[in-house]
């Protein structure tokens, strides 16, 4: 599996959004849900219509780990799922379903389209599923938010495994030494 980054630049993100928005509501949503929960991808795919639909919470059973993850739904989270959700027909179960029968889309599948939006905005960075999450962890971090919370947020085992996992530069860090002067 090769390493991939979180998306450093939040004019990306939103060239990333308006990308996905024009071509397919649900990959926008795989996007949207994505960077805001930082969830994995084998759980974002396990999702159900019934697990968002009118709630403000996800609860889940996390795959890996088997412990119970239980967030809020921000309002753009919110936003992205009504409007999904008001365009598609109701016969499957699953939030991520495949064209090809009842059934989520692959991982691979994800993959594709997160790679593909990635390219089309000249993105050149190694991107793929685990972006999603970096770039949830990474945006928490540059918004102030403690590395330990982060880690608990991610289920790390220390906080230096969540900032090497950020992709937390040595010229960020030399900054700090930089930009301090008290």
């Amino acid at each position: 599996m090769e390493y991939v980054e979180p998306i450093r630049n939040k004019k990306q993100i939103d060239a990333i959004k308006k990308y996905l928005a024009g071509k397919n509501l649900r990959d926008y949503l795989l996007f949207v849900l994505g960077i805001n929960s930082g969830l994995r991808i084998s759980d974002l795919l396990s999702l159900k219509i019934n697990d968002v639909r009118e709630k403000d919470r996800i609860v889940l059973r996390e795959k890996k780990t088997g412990k119970t993850k239980d967030f809020p739904l921000s309002d753009t989270c919110k936003k992205a799922i009504q409007q999904y959700l008001a365009n598609i027909d109701h016969q499957s179960n699953w939030l991520f379903k495949s064209k090809k029968g009842d059934r989520p889309i692959s991982r691979i599948q994800a993959y594709r389209i997160i790679n593909r939006a990635a390219r089309s905005i000249n993105i050149k960075d190694a991107i793929g599923t685990h972006t999603l999450r970096k770039t949830f962890g990474y945006w928490a971090y540059k918004n102030g938010v403690d590395v330990t919370k982060i880690q608990k947020l991610l289920n790390h085992s220390a906080p230096s495994v969540t900032l090497a996992y950020l992709g937390i530069t040595k010229e960020e860090l030399d900054n700090v030494y930089i930009n301090l002067n008290l």
